[in-house]
């Protein structure tokens, strides 16, 4: 269905995970690493894969999308700051969520409710304006007073490697340069999922490795991109999806990719933005307030 909200099912998982600070403490050189929950993600993938429901569906896409949202949310940004959210609507601005949150409990409902059915305002994709199209962006941070702070854009492929290889990234190019034409300091990234079978094809594990690199390499295009390789059996063998950690690279990992864009983020705002995400990277208090709080006491 058109108007299928695929994230229902991922709900129940993503609220069984802990929400573990992923920061490591910082390094003596300033350095700091970031730990994605690989179990999630694998999890996730595999409530399509369980079924049946490969990279045709879009419900691998949404799963990945999922995890990235979930991964962001960890990092300390806020639930409403994050789309996908995780619960319905799965975009609304943050603006809106706290006139939501400050109506009286039965005014709330109310109005959650018939916002759920208005998808100008609450619908399940975002949808970006870039310097020549609008793009679907899979996952986003944005305020109406910033504008776009983080887009991520993922990409599945589980077979026909050969044909398609090629056009995925060519749509990823073009993306780029769309987006990052009308929005020059947006922290953007690119994500590509791609089952294990694809390294038993001589040259295309490399193809893509190589492009991926090409991608992050130009100014105006991706800040970073990740590779993630999954391996799995079809249905009915299928037991589960498994990392295959030793067929990506370290400069395309997800522990780099998430550091880097989260890192763009915070060094393209002042340091009374995003105060909760610093905290939890510098894993000390700040003794500061988020500007919007301070300028609503003002």
């Amino acid at each position: 269905m058109a108007n299928e909200d695929v994230f229902d099912s991922f709900e129940s998982t993503l609220r069984g995970r802990s929400a573990v600070n992923p920061w490591a403490p910082p390094m003596p050189d300033g350095s700091q690493s970031f730990s994605p929950d690989y179990d999630l993600v694998t999890a996730l993938a595999g409530i399509p894969l369980a079924g049946g429901s490969g990279s045709e569906s879009g419900r691998l896409a949404k799963a990945i999308d999922a995890w990235v949202a979930h991964e962001l949310r960890r990092a300390g940004f806020g639930d409403d700051e994050v789309w996908p959210r995780l619960t319905k609507p799965r975009v609304l601005p943050r603006d809106v969520a706290v006139f939501l949150a400050g109506l009286p409990a039965k005014e709330r409902e109310a109005a959650h409710e018939r916002l759920l059915k208005n998808k100008s305002v609450a619908p399940v994709d975002a949808r970006v304006l870039g310097r020549a199209y609008v793009k679907q962006v899979d996952v986003l941070i944005a305020q109406w007073s910033r504008g776009p702070e983080l887009l991520v854009s993922t990409k599945s492929m589980v077979s026909s490697f050969r044909n398609n290889l090629a056009n995925r990234f060519e749509e990823a190019y073009g993306d780029a340069k769309n987006l990052r034409g009308r929005f020059p300091l947006v922290s953007m990234g690119f994500l590509f999922f791609l089952r294990s079978t694809a390294a038993a094809e001589p040259g295309t594990l490399d193809k893509a490795v190589d492009m991926l690199r090409k991608l992050q390499q130009e100014a105006d295009a991706y800040d970073a991109c990740c590779l993630l390789v999954g391996e799995w059996a079809d249905p009915p063998g299928y037991s589960g999806v498994a990392m295959r950690h030793d067929l990506v690279p370290p400069d395309l990992d997800a522990a780099r990719f998430l550091a880097t864009l989260i890192g763009r983020v915070l060094e393209r705002t002042p340091i009374d933005v995003h105060v909760e995400v610093r905290e939890a990277r510098s894993h000390r208090p700040l003794a500061l307030r988020e500007a919007e709080e301070t300028a609503q006491d003002a």
